[in-house]
């Protein structure tokens, strides 16, 4: 499908794995490449980058479980099942018999890490950007209000709903070094999204998964990834944490903080997202 801005972003679908129905775009050919979107967003952060990865790569951009066109089930929103709902539809998508390469921003850091943390062999390389992991390093991660307001059952649905625009866009241009990155098409589809019944609650039950993921973590960091790692933050927002938690759970890990970037890399800086992940992809999976 190509969309009124000119941008082919690949082909749509849904799954149904792990008792949940994902939705994804997928695009080009060559070894799996998974891209994990974060909150608040859905798989479309990724399409300024897709055209030019799917050159080289199969590219897998799934809405994560409660998110997006993905169904939002009641349970399953620690990081440990909602890496198995990816695993599940990556085997469901025919490369299952593949090493794949795995980008995780913001939420779908965690999701990225418990995926190559449980399924060791399947997972060749792993770029996170933008957050930290719960449960490792803990300092001001759990702090930040948002995540403790998110945290609390039921409230934060019923305050945010019908005021979803003001809040979300609060976000976008808080959490950005340029405001003007995420543009008003990619706004509004977020916005749709979010929208949706259950699109606050579906997203908001990441951040109450918190203690779980938490003590996950730390049982997966007893056995340090091998794998090669990139670790990227933004100057104006998460800065070196990514790199300092990733350096704390794995054992071969490059990292960078991006000038002019903050917490919406892939949308604020894409074709430098492209170019650096790119060459690390190019050395790290061969």
């Amino acid at each position: 499908m190509t969309r009124s801005n000119g941008i082919d972003e690949g082909a749509h679908g849904t799954e149904r794995v792990n008792d949940v129905s994902i939705h994804y775009v997928t695009a080009g050919s060559g070894p799996p490449l998974v891209l994990l979107h974060g909150w608040p967003q859905t798989w479309y952060e990724w399409r300024e980058v897709i055209p030019a990865f799917a050159s080289e790569y199969t590219v897998i951009a799934p809405d994560l479980r409660g998110m997006g066109d993905s169904t939002t089930p009641l349970s399953g929103y620690d990081k440990d099942t909602v890496a198995t709902d990816i695993r599940e539809l990556v085997h469901a998508l025919g490369h299952g018999d593949e090493r794949i390469a795995l980008v995780g921003h913001d939420w779908g850091m965690p999701t990225a890490y418990a995926y190559a943390a449980q399924y060791r062999e399947e997972v060749a390389a792993l770029c996170v950007l933008e957050a930290g992991l719960p449960g490792i390093r803990e300092d001001e991660k759990r702090h930040f209000w948002h995540t403790r307001f998110h945290g609390v059952r039921d409230l934060p649905e019923r305050l945010v709903a019908g005021r979803e625009r003001l809040y979300l866009e609060w976000f976008y241009k808080k959490g950005a070094y340029d405001p003007a990155a995420i543009d008003s098409d990619a706004r509004d589809e977020y916005v749709r999204c979010y929208s949706q019944p259950g699109g606050l609650r579906g997203g908001f039950e990441y951040y109450r998964a918190y203690d779980d993921d938490a003590e996950n973590n730390a049982a997966h960091a007893e056995t340090p990834l091998e794998i090669p790692v990139l670790a990227l933050g933004g100057e104006a927002s998460f800065r070196s944490l990514p790199i300092e938690d990733m350096n704390a759970v794995a054992t071969d890990v490059e990292g960078e903080v991006l000038e002019n970037a903050g917490h919406w890399i892939p949308e604020e800086r894409p074709e430098y997202f492209v170019e650096r992940v790119g060459s690390f992809l190019e050395t790290a999976t061969k």
